[in-house]
């Protein structure tokens, strides 16, 4: 009987002794199992920084390289516009100089979508730093962004964006739309054997194509000469908007986005898309505000601007009360 109490003694003892060496290796086991998960996650998590910095380098020298391509396009930025998007419009022609054909300001309100159009006569003559010309013939020699610089100089204001259209790209842009239905104001009869354009539009209401719009844009007739092709220009930009704004045009946005893109230059990149989305988005369906560049014709058949009016104009377009003023504590 006592050797069976000390058998049953012994036998607890070793299966108590052989409990504590497993809880043990377990204790060991987890341990070194938390070691290698710890390891891994900072091994990740260094690897996860590490390719977080290069993304946010990558990313931050892309933005830097975005602003010194906008500051090198842009005309001189002034607090007063900032309530507006500000997009110079430029049409190409297909000569071997590429003159800018037809040049518009086209100004949004960021707030209430509200448009305003500045046409600017493709002969304004332009005369700074040493340097004097014809505006529209300056894009052969210093392309768009020159001519942000010179048009944000001469009307006052800063040049957020623009965009280069040619005449196929812009006849296709009309085709798209399904064309328009314009006015025209007398019986347009034009041959130019040499340019190879003929131009033979009746007066009265008629529905355009492209290739029509682009002829009535591009007439000069007697009477009114580039004057009076500035008048069309505004005339053209008004029923363009209303054309815009009709319900048909939804189905048709993924061509028109797809010419944008392929078709267009401009300055606008993937850091101004969400702003000019949203200000698209915000389109007044009142008519645009129209203006043409005020001036005179000289001798040599070149717009000289009338600086005094077109201050005055300006003024209207952009009043000096959308400027916050400062308030006497910050005197």
């Amino acid at each position: 009987m006592a050797n069976t109490t000390k058998d049953n003694i012994d036998k607890k003892r070793k299966n108590m002794s052989r409990r504590r060496r497993v809880k043990a290796f377990r204790l060991v086991f987890t341990l070194v199992i938390l070691c290698l998960i710890g390891s891994a996650i900072l091994f990740v998590g260094s690897a996860v920084y590490n390719a977080g910095l290069r993304v946010y380098s990558e990313f931050a020298d892309m933005y830097q390289g975005y602003n010194d391509r906008r500051n090198a396009s842009m005309g001189q930025a002034d607090p007063k516009f900032d309530g507006y998007t500000n997009i110079l419009v430029l049409g190409v022609d297909d000569s071997e100089r590429q003159e800018a054909d037809t040049i518009l300001v086209v100004s949004f309100s960021n707030e209430t979508g509200k448009t305003r159009i500045i046409a600017i006569p493709r002969d304004t003559w332009i005369s700074s730093r040493g340097n004097s010309g014809r505006i529209g013939m300056m894009y052969g020699s210093g392309g768009a962004s020159k001519l942000v610089r010179e048009i944000s100089r001469l009307l006052g204001i800063s040049i957020h964006q623009y965009i280069v259209i040619d005449m196929s790209t812009f006849t296709e842009l009309i085709d798209v739309l399904g064309g328009l239905d314009i006015y025209v104001e007398e019986n347009m009869d034009y041959d130019d054997e040499e340019s190879g354009l003929s131009i033979h539009i009746p007066q009265g209401y008629q529905h355009l194509s492209g290739e029509e719009v682009q002829k009535y844009l591009r007439y000069r007739g007697e009477k009114l000469g580039d004057v009076g092709r500035v008048q069309r220009q505004q005339k053209f930009i008004k029923a363009l908007y209303a054309k815009v704004l009709q319900l048909d045009t939804i189905p048709k946005l993924p061509a028109i986005a797809d010419l944008f893109r392929n078709r267009m230059e401009t300055s606008a990149e993937i850091f101004d898309s969400a702003h000019l989305a949203n200000v698209l988005r915000k389109m007044s369906s009142d008519p645009p505000t129209t203006l043409m560049l005020p001036g005179s014709e000289n001798v040599d058949g070149a717009w000289v601007p009338n600086i005094a009016e077109l201050e005055a104009r300006m003024s209207e377009l952009f009043p000096l009360q959308d400027i916050e003023q400062p308030s006497d504590e910050d005197s």
